[in-house]
C-alpha cells in the first residue's frame, strides 16, 4: 500500500473576512459556472476553497432541526463548503478534521466533529453544564455502547446525518457543502478565537497530499 506524507509547511493563502451569511451553495458539476462564496471566514490555497459559518443564532437551526435543536445542547454547528476549482478531484478526510479551542492562555484543545450517531447521544444524555463552574477541558466524545433508540432518536439521527456535509470527495469544478458538529459544553464564546483545522487533503490522482487549511473563525 502506497504511503501518503502530509505536508506540514503552511504556504502563501487568501484570507477574506465578509459579512457573515448562510451559505447557499449547491453541489455544482464539472464545467459548470459555480456561485460566489459568502461566508464569514475563508481560506483558499492550491485551487481549494473552504469556508466556515459557525450557527450561533437558534433560529437557524429550525430549518434542519424542527422538533429538537443541537444547539440547545451546547452543540455548535459549523455550515461548512469545500469549492475545488482545480481539475483534479480532492479527497478530504472529513474524520481528521478538528476545532481548536483556547481554555485559557495556556490551555488550547481540538475537538473532533460528531457523527450523526454521537450528536444524539450528546443530546440526549442527561445533565448539563454548570455555568458557575470554573472552566475545564471539554471532555472528548467516547464511545457509547449502542442500544435501541426509540423513535425521537431516530428521527434526530436522521436529521443530522441530512444535513452534514454528503462526501469527502469534492469533483473539478465543484462544490460540497453541509454540517459539522461539535459539542462545546454551551462554552459559546470559545468560538471568538477558535480555528477551523482540516489537516488531511490529497489530489486522488497521484495521491499527492494538499497544505492543510486552519481557518480563523474568529473574523
Amino acid at each position: 500500500m502506497r504511503k501518503i506524507y502530509y505536508n506540514h509547511m503552511r504556504i502563501a493563502t487568501l484570507r477574506i473576512p465578509c459579512a457573515a451569511t448562510s451559505l447557499s451553495l449547491l453541489v455544482t458539476f464539472a464545467g459548470a459556472q459555480q456561485a460566489p462564496l459568502r461566508t464569514a471566514s475563508l481560506e483558499s490555497h492550491e485551487g481549494l476553497t473552504i469556508t466556515a459559518t459557525p450557527w450561533t443564532d437558534a433560529a437557524k437551526y429550525k430549518d434542519k432541526f424542527p422538533k429538537k435543536s443541537p444547539y440547545a445542547a451546547g452543540i455548535i454547528a459549523l455550515e461548512v463548503s469545500f469549492r475545488n476549482d482545480s481539475a483534479e478531484s480532492v479527497r478530504v478526510n472529513l474524520s481528521r478534521i478538528r476545532l481548536t479551542v483556547h481554555l485559557d492562555a495556556e490551555n488550547t484543545q481540538e475537538l473532533p466533529s460528531l457523527s450523526a450517531e454521537e450528536l444524539v447521544q450528546a443530546m440526549l444524555k442527561p445533565g448539563g453544564k454548570d455555568p458557575t463552574a470554573t472552566r475545564k477541558k471539554i471532555p472528548l466524545p467516547v464511545p457509547i455502547p449502542k442500544k435501541g433508540k426509540d423513535k425521537n432518536g431516530e428521527e434526530l439521527q436522521r436529521e443530522a446525518q441530512e444535513a452534514s456535509v454528503p462526501t469527502g470527495v469534492v469533483a473539478p469544478h465543484s462544490t460540497v457543502h453541509g454540517l459539522l458538529y461539535f459539542d462545546l459544553q454551551n462554552q459559546l464564546d470559545l468560538l471568538q478565537t477558535a480555528h477551523l483545522y482540516v489537516p488531511e487533503l490529497v489530489l486522488m490522482r497521484g495521491n499527492r497530499a494538499l497544505t492543510y487549511f486552519d481557518i480563523d473563525l474568529g473574523h
